[in-house]
């Protein structure tokens, strides 16, 4: 749009529409990548990975298409390199469940994706203990009597730790969307 205080802007219309459309986008979009990449830091890289396709392709996007799903589409193309390079991971997901998860998340409202938000910034504020249990949990998916030979406690004793973090995550998503002025 010309100057900014007294510079050029580097963002032509067609990148700054890109980047708006994105914006709206990105929260669909990332709840579908963490429903299947359950690595948080991989999550991430594949959202990175994700928006330059997205603004780099965007010349191919046809307006009169839903920009939600064309970027579903990348995003799938995008969680399927990830999960090739992944293959030692036992917990690879088909194509046909990543085109299903697409789907589904295409018709989520995008508000219904800010809990994932804030879930990730919670989990950040957990302590190394808890997020080692979590980990155990919710990434390697194994029970509390599995976890508990790994970390030395009882599976009762897991057990109701866990409770305690789920219950610790809940309060958090609910005080930080209180603070955010809506429901998680």
């Amino acid at each position: 749009m010309g100057k900014r205080e007294g510079k050029e802007s580097i963002v032509d219309g067609q990148t700054r529409q890109a980047m708006k459309l994105w914006t709206l986008a990105q929260p669909v979009v990332s709840a579908f990548v963490t429903s299947v990449v359950r690595d948080f830091t991989a999550r991430d890289d594949v959202l990175q990975e994700v928006a330059i396709a997205v603004i780099e392709s965007f010349d191919r996007y046809d307006p009169a298409r839903p920009f939600v799903g064309w970027a579903l589409g990348i995003a799938r193309n995008q969680v399927g390199l990830y999960l090739r390079r992944l293959e030692r991971d036992c917990l690879v997901f088909d194509n046909a469940l990543i085109t299903c998860l697409a789907s589904t998340f295409e018709a989520v409202p995008a508000e219904g994706t800010r809990s994932l938000d804030l879930l990730s910034e919670c989990l950040g504020r957990l302590d190394a203990r808890a997020r080692e249990l979590c980990d155990l949990r919710y990434v390697h998916d194994l029970k509390p009597i599995a976890i508990a030979g790994r970390v030395g406690m009882t599976a009762n004793s897991v057990a109701k730790a866990l409770q305690r973090i789920r219950d610790q995550l809940r309060e958090c998503i609910e005080q930080k969307s209180a603070l955010q002025g809506g429901a998680p």
